[in-house]
């Protein structure tokens, strides 16, 4: 996929560029996520090449009876207060009559799609539905770097159909993997934490050989625990994952909690004594890799060990490329 910058001298007025974002984002912060801000430069550049944009995304995992929560019409306001631009929100997947109000509309008409994921065909990688979406512009431009690695229809097969592009926001994201990738300073750390244990376990295996520490926190540290024997009560931890995780112990890279926040017999954060070790191995750190919050920070309670190790990132000075969508609490 080339560059959405190498369009710059391109003639781009009258097209219509299907633009894939990431809006899954909790209800109620809609406004204020830096998910969303990321990628207002995408747009604007789009804006000023005088095309038509279709914004594409996702939200959370409907299913019929709780569709309301999971609209993407909210984003529609967020979008015409930030481009200063109407948003034309399509509240159903009649292909043939969105394309005829996008070939009627005026140029630099915004327009922004339900969520594709009420479509059952979004999630198979559906190539009859990536091919409707795809009749809908002339060129496909991918600004979601946190479902890039999904096979979805509007992230994967539509690239078969349309000229595609990496926005502003996905380059910015590959340039900064490939500081970590080719060539890392060292030492380099990776902060671990959140509850998808098996995409941590993932980017273990797969910087094992590059990183000088791991910090565990979160879903993978109690999985650790319980593969070492402690007790974990009904802490959130991937017992399938127990036979991977004793692999893993063998690594004298891995470090786990010194001591934890419990409530109602769960891990919900790393405690004190953690948070100041962490700290002194990360002020030592060329780059730090972060994905995931280290506890429970959705109650201020147990959002302390990360907030002390988000302080201690910011005071090293070092590198630090943080990824999820949790982390940016």
């Amino acid at each position: 996929m080339k560059f959405l910058k190498s369009l710059n001298k391109k003639n781009l007025s009258g097209k219509t560029c299907l633009l894939r974002v990431d809006f899954n984002v909790e209800k109620g912060k809609e406004k204020n996520s830096l998910r969303l801000k990321a990628i207002l430069p995408t747009i604007k550049f789009l804006i000023d090449k005088k095309t038509k944009i279709v914004i594409l995304s996702h939200r959370g995992r409907p299913v019929k009876k709780n569709r309301k929560e999971f609209s993407l019409k909210p984003f529609a306001r967020f979008l015409s207060e930030n481009p200063a631009k109407k948003i034309n929100f399509i509240n159903n997947f009649d292909f043939r009559d969105i394309k005829q109000k996008i070939e009627n509309s005026s140029p630099l008409s915004v327009f922004l799609l339900e969520n594709l994921r009420f479509l059952v065909g979004e999630e198979k990688n559906d190539a009859k539905l990536a091919k409707q979406l795809a009749s809908l512009g002339d060129f496909y431009v991918n600004d979601a770097f946190s479902v890039s690695h999904r096979e979805n229809a509007s992230v994967s097969a539509i690239t078969k159909f349309l000229p595609s592009y990496a926005g502003l926001l996905l380059e910015n994201e590959i340039k900064n993997l490939d500081l970590v990738v080719k060539n890392p300073k060292r030492p380099l750390i990776v902060i671990l934490g959140g509850n998808k244990v098996l995409d941590k376990i993932g980017l273990i295996n797969n910087f094992l050989n590059k990183a000088d520490y791991f910090l565990l926190g979160g879903g993978i540290a109690n999985t650790l625990f319980a593969a070492q024997g402690l007790p974990v009560g009904d802490s959130l931890y991937e017992e399938k994952m127990i036979f991977v995780a004793r692999r893993i112990l063998k690594s004298k890279k891995i470090i786990l909690p010194l001591d934890v926040a419990i409530h109602d017999r769960k891990i919900l954060d790393i405690g004190p004594k953690t948070a100041k070790k962490y700290g002194e191995i990360i002020k030592k750190a060329k780059i730090v890799i972060w994905n995931g919050p280290l506890g429970y920070f959705e109650d201020k309670r147990f959002a302390k060990g990360s907030l002390a190790v988000a302080e201690a990132v910011a005071k090293s000075g070092t590198r630090a490329i943080v990824g999820g969508g949790e982390t940016a609490f």
